[in-house]
């Protein structure tokens, strides 16, 4: 290699020791993980606000959650002064560190010489940068390792929550309202794949489970107008397409569909008393969890959870809703949920008030 290459190549090798440097000062700052830390502290302090916000806009299960919340208070107290005195003592050894490869570095670029020479300093100042942003990387990894398995659990939760407060802003904006202390358990985007297998077509929306039914609301911008195949023109179509009582729900199957079976759908088997035999849908959400949700729902294992009190008087109209018509005296096989103010007779059509 000549001279003249070999100059080019330290200088180059120069830049990028220098650009190596700055990434290294940011590393042993630890600026990355005091971010994580922060981040974290502010997650903890506002849990509790979260949660009260979650009951003042109506989700009543999971009394837990205010008790969790305190917990996870509680935890971070007794993990944070640990965790900031061993970021501190860290990067107070790092940058000690640090110093003197800075000033090397520094002489470094304004020096002259035979480039063989400079070859060589560079390559072992390259050595040491990396050397030093190799114990940094690793004192990132032992600190975040103190309180790695809190923050997960605290991730989970958020992302709990973040779910929750889409439901509700959901529901906030819905074509229906829900029935008197009806309450919302989760929602899903989704699409009513009408004969079992998703078309262009289908209806894209929301599905909703709540303590009492399961709904799906069509929410999606259709084309109105199109030049050349590309829509011009949409609007936003919005209504409920079906309902349907939980405890009319017999059996659920979780499936894979789509390219590469990577969709979820929930297949839904209904009795005698729903509007549909079975119903699928394409959702964006594990089949397996709502299919869980389901479950649940129908055994009336939210209510066990719940943090805002039944209205006795609306239960109390369900327990003692008639079961045959006083009119014609056929049977009311109709499932009588909390809230209805009244049934509608199948058999004669008379109205029965509750």
């Amino acid at each position: 290699m000549s001279n003249e290459s070999l100059a080019d190549e330290v200088r180059n090798n120069i830049q990028s020791l220098q650009s190596s440097l700055r990434e290294l000062q940011d590393a042993v700052r630890l600026s990355d993980i005091r971010d994580s830390v922060e981040d974290l502290q502010t997650s903890v302090n506002g849990m509790d606000q979260r949660v009260a916000s979650l009951r003042k806009r109506g989700y009543a299960f999971e009394k837990e959650l205010e008790g969790k919340a305190a917990d996870f208070a509680e935890q971070w107290a007794d993990l944070a002064p640990n965790i900031r005195r061993q970021l501190e003592r860290e990067a107070q050894i790092l940058e000690r560190s640090l110093r003197p490869l800075e000033t090397q570095v520094t002489d470094m670029a304004t020096k002259r010489g035979a480039p063989l020479a400079l070859k060589s300093q560079v390559d072992r100042l390259t050595s040491q940068v990396d050397a030093l942003k190799g114990r940094a990387e690793a004192a990132q990894n032992s600190i975040r390792g103190s309180y790695d398995l809190f923050d997960q659990n605290v991730q989970s939760v958020k992302y709990h929550f973040s779910k929750l407060e889409w439901m509700l802003s959901e529901l906030s904006e819905a074509s229906f309202e829900l029935l008197a202390t009806e309450s919302g358990i989760m929602a899903v985007k989704a699409v009513w794949a009408k004969d079992g297998k998703e078309r262009k077509d289908d209806p894209e929306g929301v599905l909703y489970l709540t303590d009492q039914r399961l709904i799906f609301e069509q929410k999606e911008k259709v084309a109105t107008k199109k030049v050349l195949f590309i829509a011009t023109e949409k609007k936003l179509v919005q209504e409920k397409l079906w309902e349907t009582p939980v405890a009319t729900v017999e059996e659920t199957k979780a499936r894979k569909d789509g390219f590469m079976n990577k969709d979820d759908f929930i297949d839904i088997q209904l009795d005698d008393g729903a509007p549909y035999d079975s119903l699928s849908l394409h959702i964006w959400e594990p089949a397996e969890e709502w299919r869980a949700l389901i479950k649940r729902a129908k055994a009336k294992e939210f209510d066990a959870t719940r943090a805002i009190a039944i209205d006795e008087a609306e239960a109390e109209k369900v327990k003692s809703a008639p079961t045959q018509c006083p009119s014609c005296g056929g049977m009311i096989n109709q499932v009588v949920l909390r809230g209805m103010d009244n049934l509608t007779c199948e058999f004669c059509g008379v109205v029965i008030r509750l």
